[in-house]
């Protein structure tokens, strides 16, 4: 149940995203849980790869090249849906800090919320 309602939580979120900057752009409440589910499958499989890839590189930056790494996930998902879009790399690298955001914010209440349960 946690993780529908964490689900649900991000797709709204990705909706609140894409209402409060033009650069991101979502059709439905269906192609942001689409989105949502896509962008945490590239996060839970293909972003540890890239840190590990770009290791020295994130060192050299100190930790800021994983922005860059949070806005490729965020616009390859948008590059494979068809509901979900992002205007450039720009666009995803701010689209991905404001998701980023609101994630912090839904893990924390979703915790919060069934740790009293």
């Amino acid at each position: 149940m946690k993780i529908l309602v964490r689900w649900a939580l991000l797709a709204a979120a990705l909706l609140l995203v894409a209402h409060l900057y033009s650069g991101v752009t979502v059709a439905s409440f269906g192609s942001a849980l689409l989105a949502a589910f896509v962008i945490g499958l590239f996060n839970t499989l293909v972003r540890p790869l890239l840190v590990l890839l770009t290791l020295p590189v994130t060192l050299l930056t100190l930790g800021l090249f994983l922005f860059v790494i949070n806005a490729l996930m965020f616009w390859a998902a948008a590059s494979v849906l068809e509901g979900f879009a992002v205007r450039g790399f720009a666009a995803a690298l701010i689209g991905s800090l404001l998701y980023s955001a609101c994630s912090i914010v839904i893990d924390a209440a979703v915790e919060r919320l069934f740790s009293r349960a």
